[in-house]
């Protein structure tokens, strides 16, 4: 059963999903649901001995293209509707024991194409107002399968997280007549302590006001709101400036970095929105090699957060990883 229940209290759609309960937990490498499907071995997602990139909709979804009924009847205070989108899962590799920080250059190239072409079809839908485009990372994060892979929410409103930063960009851009995005990385290649890694057509840093200990932002140099919009050279830009993020976070403590990776554009909700730019943010639960951060009561109950650490410091930590990135692979 799956429906969308509104919080009157926060002014903000929540999703049931009680199907969720039953997806696979972690399972041995042998019954790994996300690797190629083996001649005359157990039958994964993938129907075929092998794959390159692969994506499919997600067995156990949030939203459905079709959802069924909800299971309550809504109220003026409390309305429910059903929880209509998509829910893809996107393959990095068919290499089991690996991650997207290891994985070649070329491959994140190919990644870009394909999470630019889910963007354009699924933002296409027209019960789909935003395509979010992200990674779970590690046990610590609450994966169920440790296989690199991605996933895609096109959801049926814009999430609350994404509404809010629109708010704030349309509002600078209407008391400056500037793009916010624009003005920040401006204010953060004026400043420079906070930078960890740029290329021609990104910035990669930690933010000003960072919630997460080593949370990084990438942001395009130039004022786009989506992938659609990147050039050939930017493409290959974003995929280097990607890989070289990852790498850094592996490089940090001496081991692959549990996070969450998500990538924020413009809405497909018909508007123009010239007031978004796209950007990548990340948030490693790690605020030291042996230590996490937790989402406790004032960050989870009052949506204040408190960093024990300092952006220039830990931007200065990341900055200082040493990464070669290999040569395009394609």
């Amino acid at each position: 059963m799956s429906e969308m229940r509104w919080n009157p209290m926060l002014g903000e759609w929540v999703v049931t999903a009680t199907h969720r309960q039953e997806r696979t937990f972690l399972p041995p490498p042998e019954y790994c649901p996300l690797c190629p499907t083996a001649p005359g071995g157990f039958e994964s997602e993938v129907p075929f001995p092998d794959y390159d990139v692969a994506v499919f909709e997600n067995r156990f979804p949030t939203f459905f293209p079709s959802p069924p009924p909800p299971s309550v009847a809504g109220t003026s205070l409390y309305p429910v509707q059903p929880s209509q989108g998509v829910c893809e899962v996107v393959l990095y590799t068919p290499k089991h024991h690996t991650t997207l920080a290891q994985l070649p250059l070329g491959q994140y190239e190919k990644l870009v194409q394909v999470w630019t072409d889910r963007y354009v079809d699924l933002g296409s839908l027209p019960f789909v107002q935003y395509v979010l485009i992200f990674e779970n990372k590690g046990e610590e994060i609450g994966v169920t399968l440790h296989h690199p892979h991605g996933q895609i929410y096109a959801f049926p409103f814009i999430p609350p997280v994404l509404e809010r930063e629109i708010q704030q960009a349309t509002a600078h851009m209407v008391q400056t007549g500037r793009c916010l995005f624009c003005d920040i990385l401006a204010e953060e290649q004026a400043d420079g302590r906070r930078i960890v890694a740029e290329n021609e057509g990104f910035v990669a840093f930690v933010p000003f006001s960072a919630r997460w200990p080593y949370e990084v932002h990438i942001v395009a140099r130039r004022h786009l709101g989506a992938m659609p919009e990147f050039t050939a050279a930017e493409c290959a830009q974003f995929a280097r400036i990607l890989k070289a993020v990852l790498m850094k976070y592996d490089g940090l403590f001496g081991f692959s970095l549990p996070y969450m990776m998500l990538m924020h554009q413009r809405p497909t909700d018909g508007q123009e929105h010239p007031e978004f730019h796209f950007h990548v943010e990340f948030y490693p639960p790690h605020r030291a090699a042996d230590k996490l951060k937790y989402r406790a009561s004032c960050e989870s109950g009052a949506g204040t957060f408190i960093n024990d650490t300092l952006p220039e410091e830990t931007a200065a930590r990341l900055r200082a990883v040493e990464v070669h990135v290999d040569e395009p692979g394609c």
